[in-house]
């Protein structure tokens, strides 16, 4: 494939991922791989026993910031500290933005890149109806962060990385904006076996978060090639149902150090 033909496909999936979550962002469609609609009741089920957030954190952010997009919980396991600057990416309606929000206080604050104007206006909707006033959502790609370098404490993401077409530019970002001895935690979708072609290309699949699930090891090396180091996987948990005969995928969290 030649760099314009990478190019054109990296803004194909792009594309895609971008007209996908405006539209859950607006409620035409309810999830990140389907088109059914959860009741809030199932949303919270997802939340707290897929995802692993706790009752009581879901219950001090707006509702309507649970959009049931994640595949864990990586705000829990970013030691985060009173007086913080945490950045999210791809922070969607804002859960993990508002509960990393409630751990930093008022002393610290919380930026959340999203490329998508209608789920940036749903995260600044959830805001204002939360208080939030350390929480801000900026517009941008996470493989061009809009953040000054060296200037940020802690980096959060969930079930985003996935849909970026260049996992090394996003973690060699994250690199750049976080503080010496500054850490990201993410939690995101990674593949085991020989994905077929076909899910490859599918751009429903990207969308769906599973075409773009980069092999467990090679996106640890990914990780790794960044810069990082104390590359460690907190939690790997592998999806059943959406296994095939020669491969699957897994929701993992990861934790590095710059």
């Amino acid at each position: 494939m030649t760099s314009d033909e990478s190019e054109a496909n990296a803004t194909t999936i792009k594309k895609a991922v971008e007209e996908h979550y405006a539209a859950i962002a607006q409620g035409k469609v309810k999830s990140c791989c389907n088109t059914a609609e959860p009741t809030p009741e199932q949303l919270y089920n997802i939340a707290t026993a897929v995802q692993g957030y706790k009752a009581d954190d879901l219950a001090a952010i707006p509702e309507g910031a649970n959009l049931g997009l994640g595949c864990g919980d990586p705000t829990a396991q970013a030691d985060l500290e009173a007086g913080q600057t945490v950045l999210d990416l791809g922070s969607g309606a804002g859960i993990d933005c508002f509960l990393a929000a409630r751990r930093v206080g008022p002393s610290g604050r919380v930026i959340g890149v999203d490329m998508t104007d209608a789920m940036l206006a749903k995260a600044r909707e959830n805001a204002a109806l939360g208080g939030f006033t350390n929480v801000e959502f900026r517009k941008g790609e996470i493989e061009d962060l809009p953040v000054a370098s060296g200037t940020v404490d802690r980096i959060i993401s969930n079930c985003v990385i996935n849909l970026a077409p260049d996992k090394a530019k996003v973690f060699a970002e994250a690199y750049r904006v976080l503080k010496p001895g500054g850490a990201v935690t993410v939690s995101d979708i990674v593949s085991f076996g020989d994905v077929p072609p076909t899910v490859r290309a599918d751009m429903e699949a990207w969308a769906g978060c599973t075409a773009g699930a980069l092999d467990k090891q090679v996106y640890l090396d990914t990780i790794r090639r960044a810069g990082f180091r104390e590359v460690n996987v907190l939690k790997d948990v592998t999806y059943e149902y959406q296994r095939g005969a020669d491969y699957g995928f897994a929701s993992v969290t990861v934790r590095a150090v710059k």
